[in-house]
């Protein structure tokens, strides 16, 4: 009598674990594949200073949601440098935290390095103030900076307050230089700082930049500054598009005319690439101490547009602008051996495409719609429900080693 008491018992308790890992496993595979794979890649490294610290009185934003798919593809939720099958081994010299190499023509992401990481984009992100700008205001609309706009943390072209410019002229000195007075002054035109930062991120959940959220106009370091090298290369895609960005970002020298009292500005364009490697198409730089450097540029060979950004990298020992270059070529050499892509520029939208991303980066869904995290939720959750299954189980286990109990003693 007691091994049938033993065995119902083992029975039970087997049927409960089973239960359970039947009740478990699903959770577990429902986790966002970049979940599994990069834990804590959901927000940049803390930062080295205090440019993050809110304003009085302001929480710190949250870190953005992780898509439950890796936008671009499943290979692209990975970690670590992802290649096709049989992939020649990758250029010496490589100091960045992560970097995306693609076609811009096809959008095929060729290789890449933690795509979907969060990192600081520092002046990468003028390249989505520009998209906000090209697709808002008119190359001759006329555009007069404020003594603020003039007196920014420069880098700085040096535009004079009161001066006249078109938008031409500054998204010059606002690509080829990374001007900060001509970032604010744009600002300022798009409606002050916290508007122009609504509407790049805005943007940027209209073309589905997921893991993006600007936090200043310029690239400064600000709270809750984020962005990947998967987006940056999704922005550097689109805006390619639009000729005025092409156009400013390929130009070598430039010079904005005299205005308010002040000389022309000579203007030279700070991608080292430019008229260095054949066929480059310009790009970006940027640095703060918390992004440390950052890169994208692009170049034409053999009737083959490619672009890479880097992000989080150094320079040592080997100059960004030269690990550039050496991913490019390798670029240029899996294009030729046509080799399967690893992922896609996928333009998905935010949940909604009217979706805003505030400048504290709150998300406001749009009028007469709810968003996800808006509606009420569920006081029990799905945790409270699995506990209940669990509890109920243990309740049924119970009730039943106690009736074989009861029936071996009698």
């Amino acid at each position: 009598m007691h091994n049938a008491f033993s065995r119902s018992r083992r029975a039970v308790t087997t049927a409960l674990a089973a239960g359970l890992l039947a009740v478990a496993t699903p959770a577990v595979f429902a986790m966002p594949a970049q979940a599994q794979q990069c834990a804590g890649q959901s927000a940049p490294p803390p930062p080295v200073d205090t440019s993050e610290h809110p304003k009085p009185g302001q929480p710190a934003p949250a870190a953005l949601p992780v898509p439950e798919q890796p936008v671009g593809g499943p290979r692209l939720g990975g970690c670590g440098t992802i290649l096709p099958d049989g992939a020649p081994a990758l250029p010496a010299g490589d100091t960045s935290a992560s970097w995306v190499l693609q076609d811009l023509d096809t959008g095929s992401v060729l290789a890449a390095k933690d795509p979907h990481a969060r990192e600081r984009p520092a002046s990468l992100i003028k390249t989505l103030l520009a998209l906000v700008v090209v697709s808002e205001l008119k190359p001759d609309q006329i555009v007069v900076p404020t003594k603020e706009d003039a007196e920014q943390e420069c880098t700085c072209v040096g535009i004079a307050a009161g001066g006249q410019y078109t938008v031409d002229q500054l998204l010059h000195g606002l690509l080829m230089h990374s001007g900060n007075d001509v970032a604010h002054a744009f600002a300022t035109a798009l409606g002050g700082v916290d508007g122009a930062v609504t509407k790049m991120n805005q943007m940027a959940a209209r073309i589905g930049a997921t893991d993006t959220r600007a936090a200043t106009p310029s690239g400064l370091d600000g709270p809750g500054m984020s962005t990947s090298a998967y987006d940056l290369s999704l922005v550097f895609h689109y805006a390619m598009k639009k000729p005025e960005f092409a156009q400013a970002v390929a130009t070598k020298s430039y010079t904005i005319p005299a205005a308010a009292g002040k000389p022309a500005i000579p203007v030279f364009n700070d991608n080292k690439l430019l008229g260095a490697y054949p066929g480059f198409l310009g790009g970006k730089t940027g640095f703060t101490d918390d992004a440390r450097h950052t890169y994208v540029g692009g170049a034409e060979r053999d009737g083959h547009r490619l672009a890479i950004v880097i992000l989080r990298a150094e320079q040592r020992p080997t100059r960004v602008v030269d690990q550039a270059a050496k991913l490019l070529d390798y670029g240029f050499g899996l294009e030729s051996t046509q080799a399967a892509p690893v992922g896609k520029i996928d333009y998905q939208p935010a949940a909604t495409a009217s979706d805003a991303t505030d400048a504290q980066g709150n998300v406001a869904p749009a009028s007469g719609e709810t968003s996800a995290s808006a509606e009420k939720p569920d006081a029990f959750g799905v945790t409270g429900w699995v506990l209940t299954l669990i509890v109920a189980a243990v309740i049924v286990a119970g009730l039943v080693i106690g009736y074989q109990r009861k029936r071996v003693r009698s």
